[in-house]
């Protein structure tokens, strides 16, 4: 996971497939991620049909990310900070918000807003074992 190339098994920046995230958790269809460094790509793709990434940093869930049929980024929630005052908010688009309209971003749908409970739960769950 990591980068645009999980087609390939390397990315744009010529980074193996993989090498640029660590799983910290799974559930699911729920695989929760970490950079390995700060230069780390954004999550593109997918090679698994379903998947969806939900990109931690240290206890922090930072975003959710959605892929489309080909297993590309189709839109991504973004939890860590506000958009024109929307916190939580939604991109559109492989790049990043190429669908959005002209405000950039917009305001979760309720499937979403569900996801972002669950997603919100399993991670609530797993910090309280960490302690």
């Amino acid at each position: 996971m990591g980068g645009r190339g999980s087609s390939s098994g390397m990315s744009d920046k010529g980074k193996s497939y993989g090498s640029q995230y660590h799983t910290v958790l799974k559930s699911g269809n729920i695989k929760f991620v970490e950079a390995n460094d700060r230069h780390s790509e954004s999550l593109f793709e997918t090679q698994t049909k379903g998947r969806v990434y939900v990109t931690v940093g240290g206890n922090d869930l930072l975003k959710i990310t959605y892929y489309d049929q080909q297993n590309k980024r189709a839109k991504q929630i973004d939890l860590d900070h506000k958009h024109k005052g929307m916190q939580p908010h939604i991109h559109h688009g492989y790049y990043h918000n190429e669908k959005d309209s002209a405000k950039g971003a917009s305001h979760l749908t309720p499937p979403e807003k569900k996801m972002v409970e669950r997603v919100k739960q399993i991670w609530y769950n797993h910090m309280n074992k960490k302690h």
